[in-house]
């Protein structure tokens, strides 16, 4: 993973998402998914650009399928904002980069 973007698996996501004391933005992937790797440049950008603020990661749903399938994810990509333990927002599909950080900045706030 690049630069601020963390790696979730099902053996660290309770501890590194749920149990995080700051806001997780967890996108589920797959690495044979185009929209997917279309989305990998703004998660990146989304990781460095609220580094401190936001906890920003990656799951690969093909290594870690107990978390996607405790999420009901059934479509990649999906992206989900965990705050306190709890999805506080989630989106299906490539977003943009605009609609994701919104997101973000209204549980900053």
């Amino acid at each position: 993973m690049a630069g601020n973007v963390r790696e979730f698996t099902d053996s660290n996501f309770d501890s590194e998402v749920l149990q995080s004391a700051e806001p997780v933005l967890v996108d589920f992937w797959a690495p044979w998914c185009g929209p997917c790797r279309q989305l990998t440049p703004v998660i990146e950008q989304l990781a460095n650009e609220n580094a401190g603020e936001i906890k920003v990661g990656k799951l690969n749903i093909d290594d870690s399928p107990e978390a996607a399938s405790r999420y009901n994810v059934s479509s990649i990509p999906t992206i989900m904002i965990f705050q306190n333990g709890q999805v506080t927002k989630s989106f299906v599909g490539a977003q943009p980069k605009t609609r994701l950080q919104q997101a973000l900045d209204a549980i900053k706030s």
